[in-house]
């Protein structure tokens, strides 16, 4: 199994001959307006994706099929619709089923608990973008579990604080792999509305010892508060480290 991260929440999936883009915000940098509330007024993308025009290109065209955790257009970006083959696979949560068919989008597939494709199976967890009334506004997101013979476990943790629902995943699925997303993020009121420091650290040790993390969606967006810098010293505080990957923008991860 390979993961190649592009940026942010965005990374392609290699597996069984296919790959499957995962939560694709394909905008150039600054062509977003920033997300309101923040600290940070940065128009976003923050960063350029690691790729020219060309190798985007020519990497959505051996894209087998898209998974998309929830709509936020950070995870399902305006540029990421354009480039799309509409024919294209898609994989979504239900609540997000008729927004993408809207935008033209042919073959979308809800996945309700699971479903097996091409010999993987995709089971949907649950996840908390934030606690309180926060958490209430940011509405329904979802996590998924990426089992295929012969590969390992992937958990696809979303966009997420540390909560009951990731535990149970963690504790059912046993992933091997886990990606979370990182960064802290929030509004100016609020608490975070995904995984700080603590959650991550959190995660390690909810996990087995054997599993690997992989903290993303750090300094790509203007409300992740928390930089890799800043993620990598406090693991490194708790004995943590030697568990958790921070890839760079491009990075090639094989497991």
């Amino acid at each position: 199994m390979q993961i190649h991260f592009l940026r942010h929440a965005t990374f392609i999936l290699k597996l069984k001959r296919v790959e499957l883009l995962v939560d694709p915000m394909l905008s150039r940098a600054g062509s977003m307006d920033p997300i309101g509330n923040a600290a940070s007024n940065k128009r976003i993308p923050m960063v350029e994706l690691p790729l020219s025009a060309e190798e985007l290109t020519k990497l959505l065209s051996q894209i087998s099929a898209v998974l998309i955790s929830h709509r936020h257009q950070d995870h399902w970006d305006a540029h990421a619709k354009a480039l799309l083959s509409k024919d294209i696979q898609i994989f979504c949560q239900p609540q997000d089923e008729a927004r993408i068919k809207a935008d033209g989008f042919k073959n979308v597939t809800l996945i309700q608990s699971e479903h097996i494709w091409e010999g993987i199976t995709l089971h949907r967890t649950g996840g908390r973008h934030g606690s309180g009334e926060i958490g209430k506004k940011m509405r329904t997101v979802s996590g998924f579990v990426v089992t295929a013979d012969g590969e390992p476990t992937l958990y696809i943790a979303g966009d997420t604080i540390l909560c009951p629902e990731v535990t149970d995943a963690l504790q059912k699925h046993k992933p091997d792999v886990i990606v979370v997303n990182a960064g802290g993020t929030r509004f100016l009121t609020g608490g975070p509305i995904t995984m700080t420091s603590e959650d991550v650290a959190g995660v390690c040790r909810s996990a087995s010892s054997a599993s690997r993390i992989v903290a993303v969606h750090m300094e790509a967006v203007n409300h992740c508060v928390e930089t890799r810098e800043d993620l990598r010293g406090f693991l490194e505080k708790e004995k943590l480290l030697d568990q958790v990957l921070i890839p760079s923008d491009g990075d090639l991860m094989e497991f």
